[in-house]
């Protein structure tokens, strides 16, 4: 069971008092790896009894961990993560349901989800903690110089930082999912209907799926000043009607960034490759980067 089935599983029991313990040890987890149970309680304004009682509840449930030493403390589970962030965005009238995995990866799992009007859109849950902390610290952009960062705070950054992209690219009429709203490291944007072009044997008119790709790379680099900055056949959707979606933005770089150009370059050699090898589309690599910047 993945950590958000569990997170859904336990939602439906949980009462607002387990909710003001799981906030509280969420908050206090910068300070401490394991928060003190006499600091939750303090913090929480719960009695010592009702904190204890909640506490193990929680820990029943899977959405804390209890750990024992020089003290007893606790430490928010990935469920547990998750079930602050399914509230928060149940609240807040964005989603009413969650339902199957549209996919699951190395550093996030896509859900679909239902919203109070009845529209379906994909829930994004980042989960850094998969990869080794100090490839996260020395690869990715949004952790910047926080070097302690713990894996709560690196999946919340790159969700901030994925809405923050989505939003300026779809205001400039780049092909990527609508952006809806964003909770700790949950990111909810339009439905991603289609599958991740490396799924396919063969698609028709691959040359025109190529220009689209570069067409939108263009779009969000002259228009939007963005550049995706790990783009693959991995993370461009090809949908049913032969058009394209771009998604996995976390690692988008600004145009004036001291790396942009060569990540620009290598997004748009890790495009040409593939449409090479698979599809024996070629194209130069000098003229498609002419073309993306405005040549």
């Amino acid at each position: 069971m993945s950590s958000v089935d569990l997170a859904v599983q336990a939602f439906r029991e949980l009462e607002p008092e387990d909710f003001k313990v799981l906030s509280t040890i969420e908050a206090n987890m910068g300070r401490f790896r394991y928060v003190p149970g006499n600091i939750v309680s303090s913090s929480s304004g719960l009695p010592r009894k009702d904190a204890k009682f909640r506490l193990g509840r929680l820990n029943g449930f899977g959405l804390i961990f209890r750990w024992v030493g020089s003290y007893t403390g606790y430490a928010l589970s990935a469920a547990g993560y998750d079930c602050l962030a399914i509230n928060a965005l149940v609240k807040s009238n964005i989603i009413e349901a969650l339902g199957k995995p549209l996919g699951v990866g190395k550093e996030s799992d896509v859900y679909d989800v239902l919203t109070p009007q009845g529209e379906k859109a994909a829930a994004k849950f980042h989960r850094l903690g998969r990869t080794s902390f100090r490839q996260t610290r020395r690869l990715r952009t949004y952790v910047g110089e926080r070097r302690h960062a713990p894996w709560l705070l690196q999946s919340r950054l790159a969700a901030e930082k994925e809405f923050e992209a989505l939003k300026i690219v779809h205001r400039y009429g780049v092909a990527v999912p609508k952006p809806i709203s964003q909770n700790r490291h949950v990111l909810v944007m339009g439905m991603i209907e289609g599958n991740e072009l490396t799924e396919f044997a063969e698609i028709p008119q691959p040359e025109k799926v190529l220009e689209e790709i570069l067409f939108n790379i263009r779009k969000a680099y002259l228009d939007s000043g963005i550049v995706h900055g790990d783009l693959s056949e991995f993370n461009i959707i090809l949908k049913q009607d032969n058009h394209i979606l771009i998604i996995d933005w976390p690692q988008f770089v600004r145009k004036d960034h001291p790396s942009a150009e060569n990540l620009l370059k290598r997004d748009v050699r890790n495009v040409l490759h593939f449409f090479d090898r698979k599809f024996k589309v070629g194209m130069e690599l000098d003229d498609a980067l002419r073309s993306v910047k405005g040549g």
